[in-house]
């Protein structure tokens, strides 16, 4: 699984440098403002993408004495780093696309530019499908968040495109500028989404209610023999996901006896979900407190 998402984040490297030079021949041939945007974004593409590829590589090491509980978090420092770099091209196509609104250019050899930056956004079309598609099976935060951050450019190409048609149709080369700008509206809010989503991670973010809701469950249908469980607390990092909580058994109970609920409440858990990492502390029935998880 790990090897997956390294194939995935190499794949995007290429990609995104194969998109880049067509995005910069469509602006090369035209001289169009709004396609110059559209090849910034493409390169915090690549360096993002190598971010995202070094993040996955790290990632997939195992635990070691510095690093017990493993090397997943790292991924949420890429898509935070993701963010960053949106954020500062949406700023510099800013500063290009203002100084050519008071001062619009007519640009040259049209359809051929308009043809190659399609041909780019087709390929970042069908491959930010897969990295969100994959990328949330394989629980890659760097995965995903690259997805989504080619999806946006996706959308903005093609809003891109079709707003060049209008300007060259009806002659309006201020059209040029102003999608620009609306471009870089556009990734100011997909970066400003990718820090949300990273920053929460690195915050040790809770599962979501539904995920949490099924945790209890689990746990209330594999204790037989518990009395409760309760200080239910989990996080994420990464693929991983981090439960723990106490577990009440009656005070007669042997150690082993316990153990063997431990067990199978962690095997039910982990079969729910292999990423999990299960921590139990069982207490005797005088620590109950008669609220949390309910044995049935």
């Amino acid at each position: 699984m790990h090897s997956q998402s390294i194939k995935l984040a190499a794949g995007s490297l290429v990609v995104g440098t194969l998109v880049l030079g067509l995005k910069f021949f469509a602006y090369w041939i035209t001289g169009s403002v709004a396609l110059y945007s559209d090849a910034l974004e493409s390169i915090v593409n690549v360096v993002t993408a190598g971010v995202a590829l070094l993040a996955v590589r790290i990632a997939a090491k195992p635990a070691d004495a510095n690093h017990p509980f493993g090397h997943h978090k790292v991924e949420y420092f890429s898509a935070v780093i993701e963010g960053v770099m949106i954020v500062v091209a949406a700023l510099l196509i800013v500063h290009e696309a203002y100084g050519n609104l008071f001062a619009p250019q007519p640009f040259a050899a049209p359809t051929e530019g308009l043809a190659v930056n399609g041909l780019a956004s087709a390929i970042n079309a069908v491959w930010c499908w897969l990295l969100i598609t994959r990328g949330k099976r394989l629980r890659s935060p760097a995965l995903v968040a690259d997805g989504r951050h080619l999806l946006t450019d996706v959308v903005s190409s093609g809003g891109v495109v079709i707003g060049l048609l209008l300007a060259v149709v009806l002659n309006l080369p201020i059209l040029d500028p102003a999608l620009a700008l609306l471009v870089a509206v556009n990734i100011l809010w997909s970066g400003w989404q990718v820090l949300k989503e990273s920053t929460g991670g690195l915050m040790d973010e809770a599962v979501s209610d539904a995920t949490l809701a099924r945790i209890r469950q689990i746990i209330s249908q594999h204790a037989d023999g518990a009395l409760e469980a309760h200080d239910v607390r989990t996080r994420h990092a990464g693929r991983m996901t981090f439960i723990e909580f106490h577990l009440v058994v009656p005070g007669e109970m042997s150690v082993n006896a316990a153990h063997v609920i431990c067990d199978r409440i962690e095997a039910a858990l982990r079969e729910d979900d292999e990423h999990s990492w299960i921590t139990i502390h069982v207490e005797p029935e005088n620590k109950a407190k008669h609220s949390g998880v309910v044995v049935l």
